[in-house]
C-alpha cells in the first residue's frame, strides 16, 4: 500500500529551473504530492533561509484545532572544504511537524532563540542509506555508492531521508546541541515585494526602539549612518518616510520601511547586509 500523501514545502538554493524540477518530480514520487519549493537565489541565502524556517513554522501555531503535519526541507550548499561531500544534514520535529535541514548555525539559531529548539539529530548519508538498504529499503549496493558520492544530495539523498522519517524508521544519527545567535550585527534577512527590508532581529531588542525612539541606520548610498525615527505600525510611517516598524515575520521582528516606496532602493539594502549593531 502507498504511503499517505504528505505535504512537502523546500527551501533551496539549488534553484536553477532543471534543479527545481528534478527535485520537484523526486519529492511527489515519494510523497505523493506535488511539493512547493521556494528558491533561494539571493546573495545571502542562509540568513532569508533562517527568517523563512522561523516564519513558516510560526505559521503552523495559532490554528485552534487539528492540524496536519508537513515536511519542510532546508537545503543551503556552501563547500567550504571542512566536510568530505559538503554539510550533514540533520533534522528536527517541531510539534507533528519534520524538519530536515542542512547543518547550519545561521539557520537553526533564531530556532533556538525564539522557538526553544536545543538539539537536532545529524546523519551521515553513507550510515543512513547503509542501514536502510540491511533494513527495510530495496537498495543495492551500488546504489547506496552513487548517492553517496553525488554532489547533489539534496534531491538524491535527503528525499529518502525525509520520507523514511515520516514513515517512522529508525534512522542512525547523533544528537547535537543547537546554539542561539552570538552576533550583535543586526541584517537584511529578507527584502520583500515592496522593498521593505526585514532583519533578523525583534523590534523591541535594537538599541533605542522603545526608549529614544530612533535608531542609526546605515546607509550605503551615503556612505553613512542616518537617523531613522521607530513607528509600532507601518501605517504610522508619515507617507513617504523612513521608519522601523515591528513587522509581519519573526517573533515581532522589525522592518525597515519607506512608507509608499522602498527602502531597499532609499537606504541601497539587499540581502545580508548589515543595518546596524547591538553594541551601538
Amino acid at each position: 500500500m502507498a504511503p499517505a500523501p504528505v505535504p512537502v514545502v523546500s527551501l533551496t538554493d539549488c534553484a536553477d529551473p532543471n534543479a527545481l524540477a528534478r527535485q520537484s518530480a523526486r519529492i511527489a514520487t515519494l510523497f505523493g504530492a506535488t511539493p512547493t519549493v521556494l528558491p533561494l537565489t539571493g546573495p545571502d541565502p542562509e540568513g532569508a533561509a533562517a527568517l523563512t524556517l522561523l516564519d513558516l513554522l510560526r505559521s503552523t501555531d495559532l490554528i485552534g484545532g487539528p492540524t496536519q503535519p508537513v515536511v519542510v526541507l532546508v537545503n543551503i550548499a556552501p563547500r567550504d572544504g571542512h566536510w568530505p561531500n559538503g554539510v550533514p544534514f540533520c533534522y528536527f520535529r517541531h510539534g507533528q511537524h519534520l524538519v530536515i535541514s542542512t547543518l547550519s548555525q545561521r539557520v537553526l539559531a533564531p530556532l533556538a532563540t525564539y522557538l526553544g529548539l536545543t538539539e537536532v539529530h545529524v546523519t551521515d548519508v553513507r550510515e543512513v542509506l547503509e542501514a536502510a538498504a540491511a533494513g527495510w529499503a530495496e537498495l543495492r549496493e551500488d546504489e547506496v555508492e552513487e548517492m553517496v558520492r553525488t554532489q547533489f544530495r539534496s534531491l538524491w539523498y535527503v528525499p529518502l531521508l525525509a520520507r523514511w522519517l515520516a514513515d517512522g524508521r529508525e534512522v542512525p544519527a547523533q544528537a547535537h546541541a543547537v546554539r542561539e545567535a552570538e552576533t550583535d550585527d543586526v541584517r537584511v534577512a529578507v527584502v520583500d515585494n515592496f522593498g521593505n527590508c526585514k532583519l533578523d532581529r525583534p523590534a523591541a531588542e535594537l538599541p533605542g526602539y522603545a526608549g529614544e525612539k530612533s535608531l542609526l541606520v546605515h546607509n550605503r548610498h551615503e556612505g553613512r549612518d542616518v537617523r531613522v525615527r521607530c513607528y509600532d505600525r507601518l501605517p504610522d510611517v508619515p507617507l513617504g518616510e523612513p521608519g522601523i516598524t515591528v513587522g509581519s515575520s519573526g517573533v515581532g521582528f522589525a522592518e525597515l520601511v519607506v512608507r509608499g516606496g522602498s527602502a531597499a532602493a532609499v537606504f541601497g539594502l539587499s540581502q545580508g547586509d548589515r543595518v546596524l549593531s547591538l553594541a551601538g
